[in-house]
């Protein structure tokens, strides 16, 4: 660490802002794995990030005043580790994910087998909509991961379903993707 002390200039400058981007995007993911109740693997990050914190907290505020441009690549590359940060989470899709779909009661039985035969549990539900008109409720419990693909296959077969997506905590029993 001490190296970095000593060390001035764009290379100091280069050195905090991919340190703090790395340490940033792994307090983001840290995040997402300590709600999914993934403790363990929330704890082994929050010291990589802490390790990655303190060194270069401590490189930026040494001699802070004489170098101010320190500052200002710390808080680009915080703001920039965010950014990558939540586009890495969001190709992991750590967790699971509740999709519940509303279509018209002729489209549902249809619909719940083609998800059916692409090996998605699907539960259905009768429902009314405005004007009494029926409707059925379809209800998806799935990977995070498969969001997309299960989305794309509800549009293509009913291009007017209404769709809502809710992240799981925990699932107990059913069928799962």
């Amino acid at each position: 660490m001490e190296f970095l002390m000593n060390m001035h200039g764009p290379l100091l400058y280069i050195i905090i802002f991919c340190a703090k981007i790395v340490e940033v995007s792994i307090s983001t993911i840290r995040l997402v794995y300590i709600n999914k109740g993934e403790r363990v693997k929330g704890a082994v990050l929050g010291f990589i990030e802490i390790m990655i914190w303190l060194v270069v907290v401590s490189s930026v505020l040494n001699n802070i005043t004489a170098d101010p441009i320190k500052v200002f690549v710390y808080a680009a590359s915080f703001s920039l580790g965010n950014y990558i940060g939540v586009t890495i989470e969001s190709k992991i899709a750590v967790g699971l994910a509740s999709i519940q779909v509303v279509v018209s009661d002729e489209s549902g039985e249809i619909l719940a087998e083609i998800l059916r035969d692409e090996s998605y549990g699907v539960t259905l539900i009768d429902g009314r909509g405005r004007d009494d008109s029926k409707k059925t409720l379809l209800f998806i419990q799935l990977k995070r991961k498969k969001i997309p693909e299960a989305v794309r296959i509800i549009k293509q077969n009913a291009p007017d379903a209404y769709i809502t997506v809710n992240d799981i905590k925990s699932m107990m029993g059913g069928y799962l993707k």
